[in-house]
């Protein structure tokens, strides 16, 4: 008996090759980034008219806060200058004095108590003046003759119009009671002083006039 040989057809022929499976990633990104795509509508609250005058009113009331803190800073910042101008006027003005007080010479003396009453006021000015006669005699007599050298001041306190300053200076004398030769000193003293316009004039002052030698 002979064996029949059966040939497949192509019905028959079954592919080994898997279907492709569906793209299913790419289609899902379109589906999410739609559903992520949202649009939102923000609804402002409307104002009535009293909201919106009470906004205004919150907005000047800031606005004048801030112009007053403005003013205050600058007129602060202004007294402290004006402060440091009348420290360093005050302190100027008893420098410029106490070389004035201890230069003098016996055969020009109205030329020094001219300058000395020139830069006093008050109780020092009085004070001068009520003393003066009688230091001319004691100048005269002892044939004095007094020169300043260095000048240190400084302002102890001060306000706009008034200032007490530490001066200390060099005082060079020669007169009969140091032979005609120079005898070096150092005055301290302290001044006074108050604005009179746009000047600082000493009013009270611990004479040095009492350390001056005897002829």
């Amino acid at each position: 008996m002979s064996s029949t040989e059966i040939e497949p057809t192509k019905a028959d022929t079954v592919s080994e090759e898997p279907d492709a499976a569906p793209d299913t990633e790419a289609a899902a990104k379109p589906a999410a980034a739609a559903a992520n795509t949202r649009t939102v509508t923000v609804r402002l609250p409307a104002f009535s008219r009293a909201g919106k005058l009470a906004v205004r009113g919150a907005v000047v009331l800031v606005l004048a806060a801030s112009i007053a803190a403005g003013v205050f800073l600058f007129q602060r910042n202004e007294h402290h200058k004006n402060l440091l101008a009348a420290h360093a006027e005050a302190r100027a003005a008893a420098c410029a004095y106490a070389p004035v007080l201890v230069d003098y010479d016996a055969k020009k003396l109205d030329e020094y108590f001219a300058a000395v009453l020139a830069g006093a006021t008050g109780d020092w000015r009085e004070q001068f003046d009520a003393t003066s006669k009688d230091l001319r005699e004691v100048l005269v007599q002892g044939e004095v003759v007094a020169k300043a050298s260095d000048v240190q001041c400084a302002i102890r306190t001060a306000d706009e119009n008034s200032a007490e300053a530490i001066v200390v200076i060099g005082q060079t004398i020669t007169s009969l009671g140091t032979q005609g030769k120079p005898a070096p000193g150092q005055l301290s003293m302290v001044m006074r002083l108050e604005r009179s316009g746009d000047r600082w004039l000493v009013n009270q002052l611990n004479s040095p006039m009492a350390q001056l030698p005897r002829s």
